[in-house]
């Protein structure tokens, strides 16, 4: 992981983790999962059908475990929430915006996904990403869609607030049925509940994958005065960082699924 075991000590080095959006947060939890890690060890070494190995995990390629979500790219299968298609659009109006990559802002990285463009562009206020075909050219008009199925609503309102960022970037004041103007990336300022409850569940499993006792973890999270003060075995600290262990388990454990919808990262649900 991108995170020594000997270094899981620091909160610093867990406060990017408050910035990440729900398919961010996914792979964090993913990469920190012992067989995901076995499994793309295996086809580091020459495993033959990585498509194969990867499907079982909600992907359709194996990612390094060992890159944190400031720089990994996960491409997930299905498309989380939020995750527009961009497509040539032949019969496009006068005034539809046109494709110009260069001119989004924030750090981008560009994969192939094996079978379209993904584009994941980073801002302090959270990630843009798009898929686009690969017959999309600089300066090409371009339309939108997003995929089909029984959470097609909750797509389209996810996407189309992908949307109106991406026509922002290229100068548009766009308004569309169910855009929001909001990221759903977390705010700059005080974090929210959920977003702290994130950091502090992933420090709790890298602490505990280093060997790291209950109350250790609990020093690192709330400092050595506090838990000199109020641990006790049946208190509310201890209490506190089983629930975390039990959580980033959870989500370790299959439950990163679910963090790629929008309404499950905005209220934290663990269904």
């Amino acid at each position: 992981m991108g995170t020594h075991a000997n270094d899981w000590h620091p909160a610093a080095a867990y406060l990017y983790a408050l910035t990440l959006d729900g398919p961010s947060l996914a792979w964090e939890y993913l990469r920190r999962n012992p067989h995901y890690r076995s499994d793309y060890g295996r086809h580091a070494c020459g495993s033959a059908d990585e498509a194969a190995d990867a499907a079982p995990w909600g992907l359709r390629m194996l990612e390094d475990p060992s890159r944190d979500a400031r720089y990994a790219q996960p491409a997930w299968l299905p498309d989380p929430d939020g995750l527009p298609q961009l497509h040539p659009d032949a019969g496009a109006a006068p005034d539809a915006p046109t494709f110009a990559l260069w001119r989004m802002p924030g750090r981008k990285q560009l994969a192939h996904d094996g079978q379209r463009m993904v584009l994941n562009a980073y801002r302090p206020e959270g990630t843009l990403r798009v898929a686009f075909s690969p017959a999309l050219e600089h300066g090409m008009a371009y339309a939108h869609g997003v995929a089909g199925g029984a959470r097609l609503r909750e797509r389209w309102r996810a996407a189309a607030a992908t949307v109106e960022r991406l026509d922002a970037f290229y100068g548009r004041d766009a308004a569309r049925p169910g855009a929001h103007a909001h990221s759903h990336g977390h705010a700059h300022g005080r974090p929210d509940r959920i977003a702290l409850l994130h950091m502090r569940s992933l420090q709790t499993l890298d602490g505990l994958a280093a060997g790291a006792t209950q109350r250790e973890i609990a020093q690192a999270l709330f400092g050595m005065a506090v838990v000199a003060e109020r641990w006790h075995d049946l208190g509310e600290l201890r209490a506190q960082v089983r629930r975390l262990a039990r959580r980033g388990r959870a989500l370790v454990d299959g439950g990163y699924r679910r963090l790629l919808q929008i309404e499950a990262i905005r209220d934290g649900r663990l269904d």
